[in-house]
C-alpha cells in the first residue's frame, strides 16, 4: 500500500501552489517550525530568480533563510542572540544547497539569464519541453527540501557561550532604518555578507526588496509581490 505523502516531501506541490522558489522554501520551513506568515511570504516573491532574476542565488536558498530567521526570532532572549543564530543557521543552509546542487546562483542551475527576454524564452521551452514536475527547478526543490530541514534545524541549534556579543547584520541594519521591527530584523539577519557570510549578492541590498515588498503585501493581500513596482526601483 503506497504510503501517504509527507510534509517533507512535497516541494513540488508547494512551489506550484506558491508561485516561485522563494516563497516555496521560506513557506516549507515556516511550516516544519509552526509559523504562518502570509505576508512575509508573498514579500519574498522578488528573492526568486536569484534576486529580481538577476541569476544570483537560488530563491531557494534566500527563502529558507529568511525562514530560519523567523525561528531564531521566537528561539531566543535578545535580538543580538537571535541575529547570531540565523546567521548561523544561514551558513549551514548555504552548505548544504552547494552539495545539493554544486553551486548557489540561479543562473548556473537554470543555464538561462531569466533577467533577459530571450533568457526567459528559453527558459519556459525547456520547461515546457521537459515537464513542470520534471524541470531542473522543480527537482531541485524536491531534493533539497528534506536536506534544508536538516540543516536548518542544525543550524539552529544553540551553543552556549559566556559572552555576550552585540553584533551588526547589514540586512538587520537596512530594515532597522526603513523602520522594520525587531522580528523583521531577525528575519532578514541570516542575508548578512552575502547571505551567511558567503560573499556573493549583497544581503543589504535583498532585505531592503523584501521590506519594501512587506509593505506591499500587507497593503495588497492575496497579490505577487512581483507587482510591487518598489522592487524592481530598489
Amino acid at each position: 500500500m503506497e504510503q501517504p505523502k509527507s510534509k517533507t516531501n512535497d516541494a513540488k506541490q508547494v512551489f506550484k501552489d506558491s508561485g516561485t522558489c522563494s516563497r516555496t522554501f521560506f513557506h516549507i520551513l515556516n511550516r516544519e517550525f509552526n509559523h504562518q506568515k502570509v505576508s512575509e511570504e508573498a514579500a519574498s516573491d522578488p528573492l526568486a530568480g536569484g534576486l529580481m532574476q538577476k541569476g544570483h542565488q537560488c530563491g531557494m536558498l534566500w527563502g529558507a533563510t529568511l525562514a530560519v530567521g523567523v525561528e531564531a526570532y521566537h528561539r531566543c532572549k535578545n535580538t543580538d542572540e537571535a541575529i547570531v543564530l540565523a546567521i548561523k543557521a544561514a551558513k549551514h543552509l548555504n552548505e548544504s544547497f552547494i552539495k545539493t546542487a554544486d553551486t548557489v546562483n540561479c543562473r548556473d542551475i537554470t543555464k538561462c539569464n531569466l533577467d533577459s527576454f530571450f533568457g526567459m524564452t528559453k527558459f519556459m521551452i525547456k520547461t515546457q519541453i521537459q515537464g513542470m514536475d520534471n524541470s531542473t527547478c522543480f527537482i531541485l526543490a524536491e531534493k533539497w527540501a528534506p536536506k534544508a530541514i536538516e540543516s536548518a534545524k542544525m543550524g539552529l541549534t544553540k551553543q552556549e557561550t559566556k559572552e555576550s556579543k552585540q553584533v551588526l547584520s547589514c540586512a538587520s541594519e537596512v530594515v532597522k532604518k526603513m523602520g522594520g521591527n525587531e522580528e523583521e530584523m531577525v528575519i532578514v539577519s541570516g542575508f548578512a555578507g552575502g547571505l551567511g557570510l558567503s560573499g556573493n549578492a549583497c544581503g543589504a541590498l535583498s532585505a531592503a526588496v523584501w521590506m519594501n515588498s512587506l509593505k506591499w503585501s500587507k497593503e495588497h493581500p492575496g497579490k505577487s509581490a512581483w507587482s510591487n513596482p518598489d522592487a524592481k526601483k530598489t
